[in-house]
């Protein structure tokens, strides 16, 4: 009579054993187990720690509800100013509702990688190319409400979507590299414009103190013989301006309040010249002489011999 009681104890331990086995689960801090009676959904759900179940008629469903990260397959399009460009991203979301991620939806995570690529997609045709490179922020922004709207049903909540990269073909890199290459010319042109300009009214500005100041141009010819010969060359090469010569000739010559003399010649009075054959006359009764010029006749006409 023991022996059968000892027996049958053993066996209520032994069974109590297999059942404790079969009914205790164990959910992680990060999880939440969803329980799933003859395939009816518990509305409990069984938290992180140690927890028992109905063996074989309970299934207990375990719930990741830590950040996923998926990466977006890259997508080929055509944006909005008729450019092919090609653009993958990444997706982060997170289950927020465990019995919903399960009932409502097949499958989560491949719904929501269908969903990023659709949105995907259709962001790159409404956008531009400009848009793609430089504003991505506002991009990211519509791509995660593309795809949050359908995910909230599904207990899924999108943390987070980002553009990763953009591929663009060989020609559009090299037209953009001369679109750029172009506009860092015009403003260096500019640039370079503008300090001419700034430098031309300085010069002008300078050369009006010196024209006031004459003196003040051969100090700054001095200064520049200082700074040539600070350096260590052999031969010096200067250049001397015209008016800098002008004005030492200038202040070498005396100056006079004496009128100068004209330039033009003065030409002598002519002298009376007497003809040699005209005989000399006699003084007069007043002492003066008098004479007779002789007429000549007429010149006799020349023959050919």
């Amino acid at each position: 009579m023991v022996e059968e009681l000892v027996t049958a104890g053993a066996a209520a331990a032994s069974a109590g054993a297999v059942y404790a086995m079969a009914a205790a689960r164990v959910v992680k801090q990060y999880e939440r187990g969803v329980v799933f009676r003859l395939g009816r959904l518990r509305p409990q759900v069984r938290g992180p720690g140690f927890t028992m179940i109905v063996p074989v008629v309970d299934r207990l469903h375990k719930v990741n509800l830590q950040i996923v990260t998926m990466p977006v397959p890259a997508q080929e399009g055509i944006t909005r100013d008729n450019v092919t460009v090609r653009v993958d991203a990444v997706v982060y979301f997170k289950v927020v509702d465990a019995p919903a991620a399960l009932v409502n939806v097949e499958d989560y995570r491949f719904a929501v990688s269908q969903m990023a690529q659709t949105s995907l997609r259709s962001i790159i045709g409404k956008s531009d190319l400009d848009d793609l490179l430089s504003n991505r922020e506002k991009l990211n922004q519509g791509l995660e409400l593309m795809i949050d709207s359908p995910a909230v049903g599904w207990g899924v909540q999108i943390d987070r979507v980002e553009i990763k990269d953009v591929s663009l073909p060989d020609t559009m890199k090299r037209s953009m590299a001369r679109q750029a290459e172009a506009d860092r010319e015009r403003r260096a042109r500019v640039i370079n414009a503008d300090a001419e300009l700034q430098a031309s009214k300085k010069l002008a500005e300078a050369a009006q103190q010196m024209a006031e100041t004459p003196s003040a141009l051969q100090l700054r010819l001095l200064q520049t013989i200082v700074a040539v010969a600070a350096e260590k060359n052999s031969t010096l090469v200067l250049p001397f301006p015209v008016e800098l010569l002008r004005f030492l000739e200038r202040a070498s010559q005396p100056v006079s309040t004496a009128p100068q003399p004209s330039s033009r010649p003065v030409r002598e009075p002519e002298r009376e010249q007497r003809p040699a054959d005209t005989p000399r006359g006699e003084p007069d009764h007043g002492g003066a002489i008098s004479g007779q010029a002789r007429i000549p006749g007429p010149v006799p006409p020349v023959t050919p011999s």
